[in-house]
């Protein structure tokens, strides 16, 4: 039995045999087979070349190409593929390293591909892009199998990989698929948060997994302690499918209290609201009790097809949303592209720090079109009902200015056209920056509501990538600096008089929730699974005692201080869900 630790991302439990996947980007983690492993290895290596060199040859006489750089392209990569010392190369590191064939084709064609980028002659170095076309090619050969064990289930498994996309998390068979665990991410990572949003247990940040993982064992994956547990034994077991049922009776007490108010025992109403990615989640919301949507992330419309959303593509999508809501509100985020959310056509330039660069509104800016495009859509959808709109990631009031004027412009565009929009619709911005936040009061003038991004608050305020898992354990919502500028930010909107809320995964941790309360915070929109967990929560204690613990914490001098005590304050107050 072998116990690995990494973050908790998604609560439950999960027990099932691996299924290790590779991600569609082909980031091969490094794996060993057994010495029976190697004639199978080395026979998928030449199936791989085999498939390769006959789907080119196909391509090439499907597309009637005869002359040219386009036929000299496909010359060359045929060369490499029929290349025996190339092939040789790779089956001769699986025998003697005993590797798989992904990782022994990925690591040669990279080595190769590394020499020709050191070459200074242009023309060679050029090269490098058709040995990692010609990999991405094999690699999809091999792997293409795998990817239709994912999507053709059917027995339950847990998938163990490097790392997983948002996109293949929310592809995942919840029937089959009981859990995951990885060896990238974060707590905050979009895919922890598609995780969380479809009640898969998760567990990510986990060194060397992939490798220490074995067909036909039993995995073990807590996602409420962020613990592995591999090759389990009987009373291991044991243990856990009685912890499993005791968390699914807890869920189910939950839900029991759907449809009463999220009040505190002394009387204050906290509002809680749902963050919605795709437009059929809008159920989820009302069915655990959710007094409407917080967040509605649209950037599914950009990343899920290969084209460029049309006006009526967007508004459908809030059509359908409005309509499911009857009423109640519904904040729609324009679009955040960027850093690991792009639109391949808009992707001209790969940046080499893309969280501080062209990213959300930012990106909006310099792509008006486009943005007006979402806010013709946006404003016709907002006489359906409570509608408002929330630019992101805004960092001064300049940007929050101009996102403002093009709007007023769209608006002028669509009366000039006789199409019906709301006038009066609510703006409001995310505070996600130390900029932002130092100067809410500033951009509290201009703004309707604020809504807290404590993801990217977190990440920007103490200089740490929430998906790297070598620093991962350093992000922490409970840093006495991060508490200063939300306590900035909170005091400052209650000073305007606007609304508040907190949208980011902060919100959605039991143990936060009563600081929150403590420090003024009234509104939250969190992980519509989450909501009966945090409506208990909220049931449980008085405004009283929240003030009193923030006033406690924010005395305090170092996160691990700060976490410590809110958990124990927690589980005095709720121990079921602890």
């Amino acid at each position: 039995m072998e116990i690995k630790k990494g973050i908790a991302v998604s609560p439950g439990i999960a027990i099932a045999r691996p299924l290790v996947i590779d991600s569609e980007e082909y980031r091969i983690p490094r794996r060993s087979i057994m010495p029976s492993e190697k004639p199978s290895e080395v026979r998928r290596v030449r199936q791989a070349f085999k498939s390769a060199t006959d789907e080119l040859t196909g391509l090439e006489q499907a597309q009637h190409i005869e002359e040219g750089q386009i036929k000299d392209i496909f010359a060359v990569h045929l060369r490499f593929l029929r290349d025996r010392s190339l092939r040789k190369k790779i089956t001769d590191m699986i025998s003697s390293e005993l590797l798989t064939a992904e990782y022994a084709v990925s690591t040669v064609l990279r080595d190769i591909a590394d020499h020709f980028t050191k070459v200074i002659d242009t023309y060679i170095s050029e090269r490098a892009a058709d040995i990692y076309d010609i990999e991405k090619r094999l690699l999809k050969h091999l792997l293409g199998k795998k990817r239709e064990d994912v999507e053709h289930l059917n027995k339950e498994v847990v998938i163990v990989a490097h790392e997983l996309s948002p996109t293949q998390t929310a592809g995942f068979d919840k029937e089959f698929i009981k859990g995951f665990a990885t060896e990238a991410g974060g707590r905050t990572s979009h895919t922890a948060i598609v995780a969380r949003s479809l009640g898969i247990p998760a567990v990510v940040a986990i060194e060397d997994l992939t490798s220490s993982i074995r067909p036909g064992q039993t995995v073990i994956i807590d996602g409420n302690k962020g613990v592995v547990v591999i090759e389990p034994d009987e009373a291991t077991i044991k243990q856990y499918e009685q912890l499993k049922r005791d968390f699914i009776i807890l869920e189910h007490k939950l839900d029991g209290i759907r449809k009463l108010d999220a009040v505190t025992r002394d009387g204050v109403h906290i509002d809680l609201f749902g963050n919605i990615e795709f437009p059929d989640e809008a159920k989820l919301i009302l069915e655990k009790g959710g007094k409407g949507i917080g967040l509605y992330r649209t950037e599914f419309l950009y990343l899920y097809s290969g084209t460029e959303p049309t006006e009526d593509d967007h508004y459908q999508a809030y059509v359908e949303v409005i309509k499911t809501m009857k009423g109640l509100p519904v904040v729609i985020r324009t679009l955040d592209l960027g850093a690991d959310k792009y639109t391949q056509s808009k992707r001209f330039v790969k940046e080499t720090n893309p969280y501080l660069g062209l990213r959300s509104i930012r990106f909006c800016l310099q792509n008006i079109m486009m943005f007006k495009t979402q806010l013709r859509a946006i404003l016709r959808a907002s006489v359906l009902g409570d509608v408002r709109i929330m630019f992101p990631l805004i960092t001064n009031l300049q940007e929050l200015r101009q996102a403002k004027m093009i709007l007023r412009d769209v608006m002028e565009d669509l009366a000039e056209d006789g199409i019906k929009y709301n006038p009066n619709m609510p703006i409001g911005i995310m505070i996600e920056t130390p900029s932002a936040a130092l100067t809410s009061a500033i951009l509290a003038r201009d703004s309707d509501f604020f809504s807290i991004g404590t993801n990217d608050l977190v990440q920007y305020t103490l200089a740490v990538d929430r998906g790297n898992e070598l620093v991962s354990t350093m992000y922490s919502a409970g840093d006495p600096a991060v508490l200063m500028l939300l306590k900035n930010v909170i005091l400052d909107a209650h000073k305007a008089k606007i609304s508040l809320s907190v949208c980011g995964e902060m919100a959605s941790e039991p143990e936060f929730v009563m600081l929150l309360i403590g420090m003024g915070v009234r509104n939250m929109s969190i992980a519509p699974s989450m909501i009966p967990e945090i409506k208990q929560v909220i049931r449980s204690v008085t405004v009283e005692s929240c003030n009193s613990i923030a006033r406690k914490v924010l005395t305090m001098d170092s996160r691990r201080q700060v976490t410590n005590y809110l958990r124990d304050a927690a589980i005095n107050v709720l121990p079921e869900v602890f």
